[in-house]
């Protein structure tokens, strides 16, 4: 019999908590929840749709090389070393690497990438968007507005480019097994946008 929870998923666990909580207490944008979430949020959601291992794994660690801090750097074959190449390859494939880069820029960039992901990418970034922007659904809910103002731009510029991120998916793959989820946020998406 195939082990659900492997060794590989609980070492990816227990390395991203030290890249993002123990390393630096990152936490949710305004909020005192430990960032961990986010990622154990996305591989859960990529273990629910049946990804691979590989593929859950790469989402539970989708964040450690684009936010990890320079003296804990994480680099892809640091990835490579413990995960494989497959689980680095994805994960660089949805890092944002050049934090120097001005917002505009950054996002622009990265939804060019979209256009180039394989199908796994595809579904890590899926997990990604529907993890961050079911979260900012949630709060709006209970707090309004106020919750775009923890973020660096404002709420019309940051709803437009998670809906754009979401339209390049659905366009570049159609049988991704998150489309009605993602379809369903971008609904939830352009309410908020529109009130």
């Amino acid at each position: 019999m195939d082990m659900i929870y492997t060794k590989k998923i609980g070492m990816a666990i227990k390395f991203a908590a030290k890249t993002h909580n123990q390393y630096q207490n990152q936490t949710r944008k305004g909020k005192v929840i430990p960032y961990i979430s986010h990622p154990l949020t996305a591989g859960i959601i990529l273990a629910l749709a049946g990804a691979s291992e590989d593929v859950v794994v790469a989402g539970i660690l989708h964040d450690t090389i684009e936010d990890s801090v320079p003296e804990k750097k994480v680099t892809a074959e640091m990835l490579s070393e413990r995960f494989g190449d497959r689980v680095a390859g994805l994960v660089l494939s949805v890092t944002e690497t050049d934090k120097t880069l001005s917002w505009d820029d950054r996002k622009r960039q990265a939804l060019e990438h979209v256009a180039h992901f394989s199908n796994d990418s595809l579904l890590v970034k899926s997990a990604d968007i529907l993890s961050n922007v079911s979260e900012t659904v949630n709060d709006y809910r209970n707090h309004g507005d106020e919750v775009f103002a923890h973020f660096s731009v404002p709420k019309e510029k940051m709803i437009g480019h998670q809906l754009s991120v979401i339209a390049a998916i659905l366009e570049r793959w159609k049988e991704n097994p998150l489309t009605e989820d993602l379809l369903s946020i971008e609904g939830e998406l352009r309410a908020i946008r529109a009130e």
